[in-house]
Formats: structure tokens, C-alpha cells, sequence
């Protein structure tokens, strides 16, 4: 009987929260401190390693927008998806979330390979804000999850090697300016998943280049890889490998002595990077008590692998149930990449291409023993089922297809890759980034780019997000000298590092016609990263009331793209004047924003602080004790533990706890 492969459309339902609307204002400072390896840790890394650590680190989200308009109010709701399947295995995939795997069972034993979120609750660990934990996701731009973790992508038919059909993803990554792909296909009688990815480098100049494939599996496992070290960030104010500061030690440890290889037995969260030898096979598996789990294997070019564990400490535990129902199981990720850590980026030459085929699927072994051994036996045991010859030529039949034209189209991307294509006239065969893909987003850049000038906003709406990279920054430098236009070009100069530059731009757009809070907001950021705080303060309080002119003006003041931005600026605002002790104009900024959104988590704790800094201990104390849920927390934010210090010393509440390291 001839086995065939399917691709069909799929509808999810189940308990979601809404992604709401982006953050309006530019993220001018990063979400967090960069990562960064002491000097004296580098002398002892390979060559190439300490090149690449430390190498063209990222200094913000720019171009793309922070995503915290999210919430955790869930409800059914219906997520679209692409389901690939034949006899052996079920893959269900998220075009409209990154073109993640959300579920891949094998059908045989009826076994679910990964670990399934049954919900869909957005949280702030990714690069710009909103991402969401489970299956697998493909992680590109730099260090961190990728921007495009809740964003769309292109989804298409296309041939496969052997002759059945494949269901490509593509976009354009925009941190760093890089088209790539994502073939997934079933050779037939195969368990595996295969998966074919491709980055190119289309420009004259070499651009740094990031990528780990994330899998995550059920917390309650071993996990094997082909490794006798594994790297270990250690940071320098904290305990084993809990992320509590960014300024960090790499240390090289045993990984059977040092024995976390059972995700269990973590009491922090921490990352292990395993020293994978130049020449051993790369795979990584991750098996339950009775030895069976999921494996992944690639050819050599992905040469990283990871574990990541949350631990057992009661701030992982916190985290593990804000990203999904109480009572469900744990997780934990085994990670493939193409550096031996995420601490590294590697330089893809100038119009050049990276590729690589991965393989996912049902494995058995023998997890418990000797580590030698079951490294041994789990290895034999992987090249009984799928050789590394065969990955090798599954390869190498897979790229001429890589070229290949998508056919029928299965879900839409962004137009940022068909603005880029027709800004550079670039011919990029089997990822079309067509004209009809460009949307509201782009046009007041394809404006500049065809006519020469920046058009205004249409509607007195508030100006859209600004494109930085150099060529799009020389264009806004040739522009008539609108205040518009002096906005986007002084953000797209403060994002190449030209800051005094930039802040003479917003300077200038202050003396155009026009509304001028964009730009006091822009030179407030300046003053406070310039360590002038009541400077800041003061071009704070102007740009929220400039800004409540305007959106009174407007007639729709509390709704929309108004009420994003108006508590955006206002959260900004209040924070900058609590913090050089004017809590009379926090108050009046507070007192102006929309019921609705002061009843946001963020800004029931922000009311905490301005209650507390008023002198109202016991008010703010009742704000705690009234309950809130700060939907946007970040990954080692202690925001919370350090204002329930202020107000008391009592413990933090367990609803609070969010720590991820040893509490005194």
C-alpha cells in the first residue's frame, strides 16, 4: 500500500489569553543586561569560542516592537494550525506562532514525543516581550527566544525529496536582517521528523548569525548527550547556575560527576551546555523511567546542545505555573544550536548560506548506569534506527529542494522580507517575499523608499515603529526635515550608537510642527540613560501631558492605539518621577490614565509603589492583599520581592514568588 503524506488544516481550541496590542513607544533600552563572559574566563575556551562570545551582542529589540499588551485572562479560543502526518508520525504546527511544533506523536505506540502546553498564556521571556512555553520552537537573531515567538509566518506546499510533499516556513528576521526557512517532511516508513533549515546572508557584509532549535519534553526524565563537560554560566551573585544577574563565570564541569542529567535533581534553574567532541555524532535525547522519550540528532553544522531546568526551587515552580495550569506537569528544553553556547553568535559571510538537517523522533534506551556505557549503548541503539550516514543524505537530497517554489500557500507572514526584496532587488529562490504581502506596517516605508519622504500619519494616529538598519537610517537622513521624520531618524541613530547625533534629531523635531511627545519621551530615555534623572523627569511630565492633548483631541482618548500608548508613556512617567521622589506628579499622571488600565497587574504594583512612596504603607499593603497578577513579569525581575520589603518582614507570599535563587 503506497504510504502518503498529508498536510491539512487544523483548528485548536483551547484556554488562551489575548496577545493585545504592541507597545507603541520604541525600545530604546534593551529588556535586559547582555549577557557577558568575564576576560579571565576567555583565556581557558577554545579559539573559536571566545571569539564568538561577546561577538556583535544585541543592544535592543529594534526594529521590532515590545509585545506587553498581553493578559492572563484565558478563554477558548482558536489557534490555526498545519498538521504533517503519514503512518508513523503527527506533526501539529503554529504558522501563526512562529511555525512552532506544538505536538508531535508518534502513531504506532500513541505517544506524545514533547511537551504540550495545553494552554496558550504569553509571558515576558522572549526578546520583545510575549512568548509562550512548549513543543518546538526555532530560535534565530540573537541571544534569547527569538522575536517572532506569537508572530506569523509563511507557510507553503513544496516538493519533497522523495517525491511526497513538504510543508515549508519562512520570514524575515528582522534583528538582524536574515531570510531563512523551515522544510519539515516524512520520508515514507520513516519515524523521523526531518527538518531542513536554511539562513541567508544576502548583504555585502558579514552579519552576525544565532540559532537553537528548543524542544521541550516532560521535566520527569534523563537526559543524554554525547558529552563528558557541559559549559555552566555561574553567576557571581548567586548559587549553581540560577539566573539571578547577567554578569556571569563560565565554568567547565564533569557532567557525570555534576550530575543534573535528571532534571529532578535541580534545585535552581540552570543551563548546561554540553562539550559535544569535534568529531562524535550530534544528538541529544531525553528518556522517562522506563527509557523511552525523544530524540534529536543533525548533521554536523548544528553543533551545540543544551539542557535547560527550571529546578525545584519555589521560584522555577512559580514559573513553571504562570506559564500554564496548576497541576500540570512540569517541563524541561534539550536545545540544539549552531555555537557550543548562547552566549556566542556566529558571522555568516557576506551573501552566503548556512544549512542543516535535523531529525526528531521515538527513541528506547537504557537511561540508568555507568555514564560511559549508557552513552555507548544509547549511541548503538540511534544508529540502529537512523544511521548518521542516512541524516547525512537526507541532507544532501534535501537542499536542491531548498530552492524549490513554494505551491499553494498555506498562511501569511509579514511584508517586512517583500520591503527588503524590493528596496535590494534580491532574487532569494524558494522564499518569496511577494508585493502582496505588504500590509499597513509598510507603507509609510515604501513611501520613503519610492517618493523620497516620510509621509504623515493618517488619522493623527501615533507614529508606527521606525526601521534602523543603515540603509533605511541614510534614506531618513535625505528626508525632507519633518518632525516625523527627525523622530524615526534619531531612533534608527540611537540605535547604531550614534547618541549625541540622535539626540540632536529629536531636539530639531521639537521645533517642527507636529505633536512633541514622541520626541520628549525619546530625549527623557536619553537624560535617564545619560544619568539625568530630573531632567528626565521634567521631559516625562511635558510628553504625558502633550500626549493627553493630543489623544483628547482625537475624540477617542480611551481606546485604541490611545490607550496603549497614553499607559505605556504614563507607566514610563510615573516610574521616572518616583524615582527622584515627585510623587505629587506621579499622582497626577496615575490619576489620568484609563480605569481599565490601572486595573493591569503592572499598574496595581506600580500604585503599590506610589501609595508607598506617598507614605501610605498600610494602603499599598492592602493592594498585595487585594491580589495582582503583573502578566509582564521578566525572567529574574525581583520587582516584587523588593517592594514587599519595603512594606514588611514578613515572608513573600507564595503568589509572589518568583525568585529564581536562594533566598537568605
Amino acid at each position: 500500500m503506497e504510504i502518503v503524506t498529508t498536510i491539512r488544516h487544523e483548528v485548536l481550541t483551547l484556554p488562551a489569553a489575548r496577545l493585545g496590542p504592541d507597545n507603541p513607544l520604541p525600545a530604546l533600552r534593551p529588556l535586559d543586561e547582555m549577557h557577558r563572559i568575564e576576560d579571565r574566563d576567555k583565556k581557558d575556551l577554545p579559539r573559536d569560542m571566545a571569539r564568538q562570545i561577546g561577538h556583535a551582542p544585541l543592544h535592543s529589540p529594534l526594529p521590532v516592537a515590545v509585545r506587553d499588551g498581553y493578559d492572563r485572562d484565558r478563554a477558548p479560543r482558536s489557534l490555526d494550525a498545519l498538521v504533517i502526518e503519514n503512518d508513523r508520525l503527527r506533526a501539529t504546527v503554529l504558522p501563526a506562532l512562529g511555525g512552532r511544533i506544538a505536538s508531535l506523536v508518534h502513531k504506532p505506540t500513541g505517544r506524545e514525543l514533547l511537551y504540550v502546553n495545553p494552554v496558550f498564556q504569553p509571558a515576558n521571556f522572549a526578546l520583545n516581550g510575549a512568548w509562550f512555553s512548549g513543543g518546538i520552537e526555532w530560535n534565530i537573531g540573537a541571544t534569547g527566544h527569538t522575536t517572532l515567538s506569537c508572530s506569523p509566518v509563511h507557510a507553503a506546499r513544496v516538493p519533497a525529496p522523495d517525491g511526497g510533499e513538504m510543508l515549508r516556513l519562512w520570514e524575515w528576521e528582522r534583528l538582524r536582517d536574515l531570510p531563512f526557512q523551515v522544510d519539515l517532511w516524512l520520508p515514507d516508513g520513516s519515524d523521523f521528523l526531518h527538518v531542513g533549515v536554511r539562513i541567508r546572508n544576502p548583504h555585502e557584509r558579514p552579519t552576525p548569525t544565532y540559532w537553537w532549535s528548543n524542544i521541550a519534553v516532560p521535566e520527569e526524565c534523563r537526559v543524554l548527550a554525547p558529552a563528558e563537560e557541559a559549559y555552566l554560566p555561574h553567576c557571581l551573585n548567586g548559587v549553581g547556575g540560577a539566573p539571578i544577574g547577567y554578569e556571569q563565570r563560565l565554568r567547565r564541569v564533569p557532567v557525570p560527576e555534576y550530575d543534573r542529567t535528571y532534571p529532578p535533581n535541580s534545585t535552581y534553574a540552570a543551563d548546561y551546555f554540553y562539550e559535544v567532541p569535534e568529531r562524535r555524532r550530534r544528538w541529544i535525547a531525553a528518556l522517562d523511567a522506563d527509557g523511552r522519550g525523544l530524540v534529536q540528532t543533525s548533521t554536523d553544522t548544528l553543533r551545540g546542545r543544551k539542557l535547560f531546568v527550571w529546578g525545584r526551587g519555589p521560584g522555577g515552580r512559580s514559573w513553571q505555573q504562570w506559564l500554564t495550569e496548576p497541576g500540570t506537569g512540569g517541563y524541561c528544553e534539550i536545545q540544539a544550536g549552531l555555537a557550543r553556547t548562547q552566549l556566542e553568535h556566529v558571522s555568516l559571510e557576506p551573501e552566503s548560506e548556512v544549512s542543516w538537517l535535523e531529525a526528531y523522533g521515538p527513541f528506547e534506551a537504557p537511561r540508568d548506569g555507568e555514564w560511559g556505557a549508557v552513552l555507548g549503548e544509547a549511541e548503538t541503539r540511534l544508529e540502529g534506527v537512523l544511521p548518521r550516514a542516512d541524516v547525512d543524505a537526507a541532507y544532501t537530497a534535501w537542499l536542491p529542494y531548498a530552492d524549490t517554489e513554494p505551491g499553494e500557500r498555506l498562511a501569511a507572514g509579514s511584508g517586512w522580507g517583500a520591503l527588503e526584496v524590493l528596496r535590494a532587488g534580491w532574487k532569494l529562490p524558494g522564499t518569496p517575499f511577494e508585493e502582496n504581502t505588504l500590509g499597513e506596517e509598510q507603507q509609510p516605508w515604501l513611501r520613503l523608499l519610492r517618493a523620497g519622504a516620510f509621509p504623515e500619519p493618517p488619522d493623527s494616529r501615533p507614529p508606527g515603529g521606525t526601521l534602523v538598519a543603515r540603509h533605511w537610517r541614510d534614506m531618513l537622513e535625505t528626508a525632507p526635515a519633518t518632525g516625523l521624520t527627525e523622530y524615526h531618524l534619531g531612533v534608527a541613530q540611537w540605535h547604531g550608537g550614534d547618541r549625541a547625533q540622535a539626540v540632536r534629531s529629536w531636539e530639531r523635531g521639537l521645533a517642527q510642527d507636529g505633536p512633541s511627545w514622541p520626541v520628549l519621551r525619546c530625549l527623557a530615555v536619553a537624560d535617564r540613560e545619560e544619568r539625568h534623572p530630573e531632567r528626565a523627569a521634567d521631559r516625562y511630565v511635558l510628553a504625558f501631558d502633550d500626549l493627553c492633548r493630543e489623544a483628547g483631541e482625537t475624540g477617542d482618548g480611551t481606546a485604541g492605539e490611545w490607550t496603549a500608548v497614553v499607559a505605556a508613556l504614563g507607566r514610563e512617567a510615573v516610574e521616572a518621577l518616583l524615582a527622584v521622589g515627585r510623587t505629587a506628579d506621579a499622582r497626577s499622571v496615575w490619576e489620568r490614565l484609563a480605569p481599565a488600565t490601572r486595573e493591569r497587574g503592572r499598574f496595581r504594583l506600580i500604585e503599590a509603589g506610589l501609595l508607598l512612596a506617598e507614605g501610605r504603607q498600610t494602603e499599598a499593603r492592602a493592594v498585595f492583599d487585594a491580589g495582582f497578577e503583573v502578566a509582564d513579569l521578566r525572567e529574574g525581575d525581583e520587582v516584587i520581592g523588593r517592594l514587599w520589603a519595603r512594606l514588611t518582614d514578613e515572608p513573600l507570599p507564595e503568589r509572589y514568588d518568583f525568585r529564581m535563587r536562594a533566598t537568605p
